[in-house]
């Protein structure tokens, strides 16, 4: 890794390979959570148990790797007493680490409700999952490349991409909500693909976190711009508190 990446040489080269190590295990961490969302959607589409079991099971590495990287931190600041940019550098290690945590687990869950849905004949609308998969795995690739090339307009458009996503959510959303309302047999399927579409929008939001993380790893300041959400996501959010309801009538 480049001087780039790691805030410079310092005097004393031990610390420098400290920041460096920090950096590659957050580069590791976003391959493993990369890793688990793209095999959490092939177990969905593909109906395959023994791959949504081990998207579960390995989980575990995740955490095991951001317990790691919190002690790595833990250590740089306790010990190397790190300021300006290496300062920042800590920080967003931290940071990010814990949003990465947080991606894996949505994968988890993914996988967990493909399991539950295997028990039941498919569902129509799970059509357009593996498509919001694609979205946000590209925006994870890219924003873990911004992060290794310290690439703040490549954060930037990933922090833009993600209004996409909540637009594919809201679509997803309201086809479930007439699909279970035509047919009430659907219900408990077609709920278990909302949690789904609902944690991949989840970790677009976590994916957004981390870019916004980056843009203050180099400047050292916040984005100024409001979180990109548009007026459809608006209304899936007005909507959740209703959908119980209109159910239990369709019912």
């Amino acid at each position: 890794m480049s001087d780039k990446a790691t805030g410079g040489d310092h005097i004393v080269r031990s610390y420098d390979e400290e920041l460096e190590q920090l950096n590659n295990s957050i580069i590791e961490m976003g391959g493993l959570a990369e890793a688990q969302i793209e095999a959490a959607i092939q177990a969905l589409v593909t109906r395959d148990p023994d791959l949504a079991a081990r998207v579960v099971e390995d989980d575990d590495k995740v955490d095991d790797l951001n317990l790691d990287i919190d002690n790595q931190a833990m250590r740089l600041l306790a010990l190397r007493q790190p300021m300006a940019r290496d300062l920042r550098n800590v920080v967003a290690a931290l940071k990010i680490s814990s949003d990465l945590e947080r991606i894996a687990d949505y994968a988890s869950n993914m996988a967990r409700r493909s399991m539950a849905l295997n028990e039941d004949s498919p569902v129509r609308p799970v059509h357009a999952i593996p498509r919001m998969g694609r979205m946000v795995m590209s925006m994870m690739k890219n924003v873990i490349d911004a992060y290794v090339e310290h690439d703040v307009e490549k954060a930037v458009a990933v922090w833009h991409a993600d209004e996409e996503v909540d637009e594919m959510y809201v679509s997803l959303f309201r086809e479930l909500l007439t699909y279970m309302m035509e047919d009430a047999r659907r219900i408990s399927p077609c709920a278990h693909v909302l949690f789904v579409a609902k944690n991949i929008e989840r970790i677009g939001d976590h994916v957004t976190n981390i870019a916004e993380t980056i843009y203050f790893l180099v400047h050292g300041d916040r984005m100024r711009e409001t979180r990109p959400r548009g007026r459809s996501t608006e209304w899936s959010l007005s909507s959740d508190a209703e959908t119980a309801e209109r159910l239990k009538d369709s019912g």
